[in-house]
């Protein structure tokens, strides 16, 4: 019977940490790439039980290595918006075509129009019989997903619908960590003597925001602070079903005139619900950061430029793509797997929003 490998040996080969080696192996802590790579490939040749499903990659090629079926060689990307150079998802999916093509698989884009989405249809350009899995980004209607994961098709979500009082999806899903950062800014404006924080951000939009709202919600409890729900602004625009950002600065400019007294900082869902009420703020005579202090989530290109800079927390995206690619070809080879979740770490980011110069 063979010796069952460890942590310890694989650290012992290459002449690094035991730490090191967990946090290349878990996705947590702070490495740089080529570390990474080195690592799992290390452990995918000593067959690790993480990666015992796995052949060790040739040089120069992608680091995960699974060989790909022949009759099914595609994975489908499925989105209701093509994301942009700013969205985090755009590097997250250049990881996850580059590691997938040295895997011997392409991907094929599919937009999801919105009376697809009305009518439970599969796009057009859509073909089945030639897709081995489905990566959702960020696809938020909880009928159309339950759709997808009918098909008999491994399905992975990035970010996914609030499913906390339905069935959970039959699918895989990765988020980013939304409870960390918030919880230890709160714990900061505490110890700064800022006790007043409310929330601003959709929170049933999706689980990423759902989450970010009761680790704002979690942390006040904890830290002893009160939680006015007049401080949390949690709704959007009535009546339209895909707001603008001028239909939510509406909203906004009519939330914070409901409030008596504004709280002195406000947690942001993301960096752009952080810059729509930054916006308003600005035109209702408030000052970021004299007046009131905010902070985003996600670390956008526009959180540095815009002034005041932004504090934010920080997403991993090459990390996500990774993770991306690993989660969903496990679950191609091995269907039977139990539905896994997967947060991967985030950084909070201090700035001038915050009073950090």
């Amino acid at each position: 019977m063979s010796t069952r490998v460890t942590i310890q040996d694989i650290a012992d080969e290459l002449g690094i940490s035991r730490n090191t080696v967990s946090k290349a192996i878990n996705n947590t802590g702070i490495l740089a790439d080529t570390t990474r790579d080195k690592v799992l490939k290390k452990a995918m040749e000593m067959g690790y039980k993480q990666f015992s499903y796995v052949t060790v990659a040739k040089p120069g090629s992608s680091v995960l290595s699974i060989p790909s079926p022949k009759e099914k060689t595609e994975i489908a990307v499925f989105l209701t918006n093509f994301v942009g150079g700013n969205h985090f998802a755009t590097v997250m999916l250049d990881k996850f075509q580059k590691e997938l093509a040295g895997l011997g698989y392409s991907l094929t884009m599919h937009r999801i129009l919105t009376e697809e989405q009305d009518d439970r249809k599969l796009p057009a350009s859509f073909f089945q019989e030639r897709t081995a899995g489905i990566i959702c980004i960020e696809m938020f209607d909880y009928e159309y997903d339950q759709m997808l994961c009918s098909l008999g098709l491994p399905i992975l979500f990035v970010d996914a619908p609030v499913t906390c009082l339905k069935k959970p999806l039959e699918a895989d899903l990765l988020c980013m960590d939304n409870q960390s950062g918030i919880c230890l800014f709160v714990k900061e404006m505490a110890r700064r003597g800022k006790t007043k924080i409310g929330f601003i951000g959709e929170h049933m939009h999706c689980q990423s925001f759902f989450e970010r709202y009761m680790a704002y919600r979690n942390a006040m409890y904890l830290t002893g602070l009160p939680c006015p729900d007049e401080y949390c602004i949690t709704g959007n625009k009535e009546g339209v079903r895909n707001p603008s950002s001028e239909d939510y600065q509406e909203y906004l400019t009519e939330s914070f005139q409901k409030i008596s007294h504004l709280p002195e900082v406000f947690i942001c869902a993301n960096d752009f619900v952080a810059l729509d009420a930054l916006q308003v703020l600005k035109r209702s005579g408030y000052s970021v950061p004299d007046d009131v202090w905010l902070c985003g989530f996600d670390d956008s290109p526009e959180s540095k430029i815009v002034t005041p800079s932004l504090t934010t927390i920080h997403i991993h995206s090459q990390i996500m793509g990774f993770s991306a690619v690993n989660l969903l070809m496990s679950r191609i080879n091995e269907p039977s797997l139990n539905y896994r979740t997967m947060h991967t770490e985030t950084d909070l980011i201090y700035r001038e929003s915050a009073g950090d110069d």
